[in-house]
Order: C-alpha cells, then structure tokens, then sequence
C-alpha cells in the first residue's frame, strides 16, 4: 500500500529537505546546520511508534520498558554501527518483519524469512526447529536442505541458546507469536555473512551444513510468455519500479486474445500501490472498492476508509485470471491477490503469504541518517478481513506445484473451444 514519510521535526529543517523534496513543494527557506544528539534521535523513533505504530493492540510488548532498556545502551553506543545495532533490537521488540531499520549494515541480524520459514518440531520442543518452507534459488536450496529437515545448531550454538539471546526481552507476557517470529529471525542469519547449521533429516544422522552468503540473482521485475492452450503467463517480481507497469500492459496487449492469464506474485517483495491499482484497473470496467485501511487514532484504530479502484484502458480484460502466491508474496504482493479476490477477478492459489498487515511509514532520523519503516496502516479486504490472515482460494501444501495447481484451477474456468 502506500508509503508515507513521517518526521516530528518541521519539514522546514535543513537536515531533512532531500527526504521532504519528493512530497512537498521547494521549501524559500531552511535553517542554520543543526546537530541532533544521539538521545534525541532514539526520542524521536521511540515516541513516533508509540504514537503511530497501529499493532500494538496484538503485540504484549511494554513500550515503556523498551525506553527504560535501550534508551541508556543507544547513549553509551560508542560507534554509528553499534548504535543503529540498538535501534535494530528496539524495532525486534515488535517483532514485526514489517517494521524494521532501513540501512542496517552487514553484520546486523536479518530479519524473519530472509530465504527459510521455519517452525517448532511440537509444542513445547525446544530443541530444534524444522523447514516448512525453503525458497527457490537460495543457498538453502544449493546446500541440499529440504522441507521437514531439523536445524538443531546454528553456528555452533544450540537453537534454544540462540531463540534465547533474540527474543524480545521487554514482553509483559510471553506470546506464542513472538516465538515464531523469532525462530525465523534466528534461521535467516546476519547480514551479508555465512551460515552454518546442524542439521538431521529423517533416518539420518546430524550433519553440518554451511550456507555461504549468497546475493539474489538479478532478474526482471516481470516477465510473460504464452502457455499450451492460450493461456497467458505474467510474472512480477516488484512492485517498485515505474517500468513495470508499461511492461505490464504490453503483456497484457500480447495477451488479449488469450482463455485465460496467471499472474504469478510468488517471489515479489512488494512495492507501490501507484503501481499495483493501475496494473488491477486493467480488469474491471467501472470503478469498484478493493482494500480497507484503518490508522491510528489515540490508543486505538481508526475507523475505516474505502480505497478505491478506477478502471483503466485501453481495454478490459475479462477472461478468467489466476494470481499464484508463496511465503515470499510480501506487502503490494499481498495486497495485488487481495484486491484483485476483492474486485472479483482472480482465484488465488499458492500457499499462504508472509503476512505483512500494513502500510509502512518511513523514518529518517537527523543526527544518524539511520532510515526505519514501521507498520502505520492496517489492511483489510472488502469484507474487513486482516490481510495477515489471508489464505488463497486453493491452498497448495509448501513444496508443492504451485504453476501447475495454478493452471489447473484456471482450465476449470476456461470457455470449451
């Protein structure tokens, strides 16, 4: 959904006239060079998400704690590093993978579900964690794990050991879901560096297994190609870059004479609704409501508002359409399947995705130029359902074919020739 950029400080202020550039209108003026020291700065993060933050009604996390704890580290931070090493751990008390540091530095933790979904082998096992999940193209995959694998060890410290140094430490009562958020944070590792597990598959012996850091390899943000039986296949993989929606509309032009199209979202991060509503208005013809949003409004949530879709040309698709979705389907790419459900045009098949409720808000902060996103806007589809709770028309088990499951789905719809 949208992204929004938030300071408390006066947009008149030097320091930030860049970040405010893109949003407000040339400023005739700015003041002096200013500096902010490093108190006023944590001040800032931890008083805007008090006020601004919208999930604090889920989460058991005492914010007030979280100052007491931090406030006195960030001040005795001897380094820029390891004073924005602070910040990261004040954010991973909401143990939220929407609200994170923007420009944390190698060597930082990552955040959850960088290339693993994991969860606890039983209730209360505290020994290892099992692969739900692994995604295609990772070291994970190159090293030869596989779904249902055990990772008892990481980097040579046992996984209870290691769940135990990342919790959350400021939380007024445990929370099954801030153990699940962090037993991902856990097996996705630190910032461009290796891994390395233990691991015992079934029948198998412990083995180590090291994951060397692997950057992703580039491709484009979307491609399309024509399936047997006229059915057309678009893939996009962000959400964030303005040409995608040009070359959205060639595919779609190539494809108008198509059964059928599958848009497949599964490994897209998310992006902008400037790009995703244009991309959903190919398919209705007048305009219609997709989407749900509240924010906050003193300690509560807001009422909601209606966001609008308008249809665009130069033509309606209407042939019947599938939108394929996996764990790594993240933010616009959970909200694209979303809208187009709530519109009325898609089946949606895959797993369920990552679970990102909300329209982040960015931070900048003067003194540090440390940079921060955290959830501000709650999602809902057209019947004002969470959108973190969603979960397809036709749910494919995590491993499975999800292009084929997909394209089964659609023949179901398709016209006979």
């Amino acid at each position: 959904m949208k992204t929004w950029t938030l300071t408390r400080r006066s947009f008149a202020r030097a320091s930030i006239t860049v970040l405010a550039a893109a949003t407000l209108p040339r400023l005739a003026f700015s003041e002096p060079a200013h500096d902010v020291s490093s108190e006023e700065d944590f001040d800032e993060l931890w008083h805007t998400l008090k006020e601004r933050y919208c999930f604090f009604q889920d989460k058991h996390t005492d914010w007030d704690q979280v100052r007491a704890l931090y406030r006195p580290l960030a001040i005795a931070a001897e380094t820029d590093d390891a004073y924005m090493a602070v910040l990261g751990q004040v954010l991973n008390e909401l143990y939220d993978a929407h609200t994170q540091l923007s420009n944390a530095p190698d060597g930082t933790q990552c955040g959850p579900f960088y290339d693993l979904l994991v969860e606890r082998v039983d209730a209360g096992t505290q020994g290892a964690i099992r692969i739900k999940a692994i995604r295609d193209g990772s070291a994970a995959t190159d090293a030869g794990l596989v779904i249902g694998d055990l990772i008892t060890e990481i980097d040579g410290q046992p996984i209870d050991h290691v769940v135990q140094v990342l919790m959350p430490k400021c939380l007024s009562t445990p929370d099954p879901t801030a153990d699940v958020y962090t037993i991902n944070v856990a097996a996705s590792g630190r910032r461009g560096q290796a891994r390395r597990f233990t691991v015992v598959s079934h029948h198998h012996h412990p083995r180590e297994v090291q994951l060397p850091f692997k950057k992703w390899v580039e491709q484009p943000n979307i491609e399309s190609k024509r399936l047997d039986d006229d059915i057309g296949y678009i893939v996009i993989r962000s959400f964030a870059d303005n040409a995608v929606l040009d070359t959205f509309d060639r595919a779609l032009s190539d494809f108008r004479d198509t059964r059928g199209l599958i848009i497949d979202v599964r490994n897209n991060g998310g992006g902008d609704t400037a790009i995703a509503k244009p991309i959903m208005g190919r398919f209705i013809s007048k305009p219609l409501p997709y989407a749900l949003m509240r924010r906050r409004d003193g300690k509560e949530l807001s009422d909601p508002w209606t966001e609008i879709l308008e249809p665009r040309g130069p033509f309606t698709y209407t042939q019947p359409v599938v939108v394929l979705t996996s764990h790594w389907s993240a933010s616009m790419a959970e909200g694209f399947p979303m809208g187009m459900r709530g519109i009325g045009r898609a089946t949606i098949v895959g797993t369920p995705m990552m679970g990102l409720g909300a329209a982040v808000f960015q931070i900048h902060l003067d003194r540090t130029g440390i940079q921060a996103q955290y959830s501000g806007e709650p999602v809902y589809d057209v019947q004002d359902r969470p959108r973190w709770q969603m979960r397809p028309d036709v749910e494919v088990p995590y491993g499975g074919d999800i292009l084929a499951a997909g394209i089964k789905t659609l023949k179901k719809t398709l016209v006979p020739v």
